[in-house]
């Protein structure tokens, strides 16, 4: 009868055994059809994380379709319909102040004669039709000759001659044939436009030019050297100065580096304003780790809000720092927990709900845009306030698996919440961290095209290469002009009668030439909250 009673006992235990089991082979076997299906999606399916504004009204408030930027409505006469003409929809147009190339199209001598009664024709009109011509880009040589003089009366009469030479321009890189120009556009192709060294070898060697991109990197980092790196040493103190900034971070591989393998990861941080400057200033600092001792070493002197994700190098910066956390992230990872649902399923989820409490407090703040910070400050507080309080006291109510996608974005969303409530703190903060993640992109994009550095001075070198083209272009700047001012002035500042130091360089000085400004017509504005994937993905 023991026998039998242990027997049972061992059996019982070991069903128990089994069955724990069974439950964490489902646990797996779940988590790992959620990446299948994630990995899926991100390869086949749209990147896109907008939602329909449907989903904002998911609770059914009047709230939430009202837009305090707007004014109030007129009253008006109500028109009798009318059918408009279709028009084509385009949004080409041809730039204003062009130079025009006018070919005139006439009947030879010869055939100017009336078919009917042998009479001379005459012009009575004229049809016209534009064509847009694109000139490729051409290479000349510069020949800079400057004038020796000597007098003919002291070389006579005199045992001492007075040698006087005409002034000329310093060159960009002393001993070297580059001018200002083709710094510039190489620069503005590999760093704006993604085109690496040796595409552009290439594309010189098709115009019978052998330009090797050994040449070209030594013009690039040498220039950098001379003449951007004070720049960016202005921008950086400048940047210092304000009492909002955004931070973020992402991998580049750096071949040559001491101490490391190629394969490792180093990495490229950005730090940039927010919208509240008047002038914004977006900068790149290459660093070999992702230890929060970079952040910290380049804000020396700063004190103030920075905006970061949930990376927790940036929770570790000194208290004169207060941390502010972006909901686009919380989103994103809502937005994860949708995607692997069934296309039926998801409009009831949790995973949606979540995302609509999202999208409410984004709705929020395009009302609030227009508002002074004062103003904006007071709005948060009367209506994001309770949606955020009501959010957190939803995810309370969950039940999810800790290791499930939806697990992963409620903990992130709880885990984070002393720093995503801070933009509440003051009326300059944003919501978000997308403005820096939109600057990272150019750099992220490029990365794709040339995939490495070869050395640290080669990424040094691209860090202020973006920094000065993103806050040109951040600016209403031409960076191609920018470039090419910096580099044509800069070496010559000593002589410069108008320039006085390197923070005649920044933007918003009153010494940069309008040819330098890209016309307010051509300039296109960021959306200001578009959902944008991660830089990593």
């Amino acid at each position: 009868m023991e026998m039998q009673e242990i027997s049972t006992e061992k059996l019982l235990s070991i069903i128990e055994e089994k069955d724990r089991r069974i439950a964490e082979l489902e646990q797996q076997v779940q988590w790992f059809i959620e990446q299948i299906r994630l990995s899926k999606h991100k390869q086949f399916g749209v990147s896109s994380e907008q939602t329909n504004i449907e989903q904002i009204n998911l609770f059914n408030e009047a709230e939430a379709t009202s837009d305090l930027a707007k004014s109030e409505p007129q009253l008006t006469e109500v028109k009798a319909h009318y059918r408009k003409k279709r028009t084509r929809l385009t949004t080409d147009k041809l730039p204003e102040g062009l130079p025009v190339e006018i070919i005139e199209h006439k009947l030879p001598e010869s055939d100017c004669v009336c078919p009917e009664c042998g009479d001379r024709l005459h012009t009575i009109g004229r049809e016209t039709r534009e064509e847009l011509k694109i000139i490729p880009a051409k290479a000349v040589i510069v020949r800079h000759v400057r004038h020796i003089y000597a007098c003919r009366k002291c070389d006579e009469t005199s045992d001492h001659t007075p040698i006087v030479k005409a002034d000329m321009p310093e060159p960009v890189i002393k001993g070297g044939f580059a001018s200002p120009e083709t710094i510039a556009h190489i620069a503005t192709q590999k760093f704006m436009m993604a085109s690496p060294l040796y595409r552009q070898e290439q594309e010189w060697k098709q115009n019978g030019i052998l330009l090797s991109r050994q040449t070209m990197s030594n013009w690039l980092i040498k220039a950098c050297e001379d003449w951007l790196e004070p720049v960016y040493e202005e921008m950086k103190q400048r940047l210092c100065e304000h009492k909002v900034l955004h931070a973020d971070e992402t991998v580049v591989q750096v071949l040559k580096e001491a101490g490391k393998p190629a394969q490792s990861k180093s990495y490229m941080w950005l730090f940039r304003t927010s919208g509240e400057a008047k002038h914004q200033i977006i900068l790149y600092d290459y660093q070999p780790d992702r230890k929060h001792i970079h952040p910290k070493e380049f804000l020396k002197g700063f004190s103030g809000y920075v905006h970061a994700d949930g990376y927790d190098g940036y929770h570790k910066l000194p208290e004169n720092m207060t941390i502010v956390g972006c909901w686009a992230h919380v989103r994103r990872k809502f937005v994860d927990a949708l995607k692997i649902l069934q296309k039926d399923k998801q409009p009831s989820s949790n995973a949606a709900k979540g995302i609509a409490y999202c999208d409410k407090l984004f709705l929020l703040e395009r009302q609030f845009a227009l508002l002074t910070p004062e103003n904006r400050l007071k709005e948060r507080e009367r209506m994001s306030k309770p949606i955020v309080e009501e959010f957190y006291s939803w995810l309370e109510s969950l039940n999810v698996l800790p290791k499930s996608l939806l697990g992963k974005a409620v903990y992130y969303a709880q885990s984070q919440r002393r720093f995503l409530e801070r933009y509440m703190l003051d009326g300059r903060l944003e919501i978000s961290n997308n403005r820096a993640e939109r600057s990272i992109k150019p750099f992220v994009i490029g990365r794709k095209n040339w995939i490495f550095c070869n050395t640290p001075g080669g990424a040094r070198a691209s860090a202020v290469y973006y920094s000065l083209i993103e806050t040109a272009k951040e600016n209403g700047l031409n960076p191609f002009e920018y470039l090419s001012w910096i580099f044509t002035q800069a070496p010559n500042l000593e002589k410069s009668g108008c320039l006085s130091s390197f923070a005649d360089f920044m933007p918003g000085s009153g010494k940069i030439p309008q040819k330098v400004f890209v016309p307010k017509s051509r300039r296109t504005e960021p959306e200001k909250y578009a959902w944008e994937e991660d830089d990593e993905i």
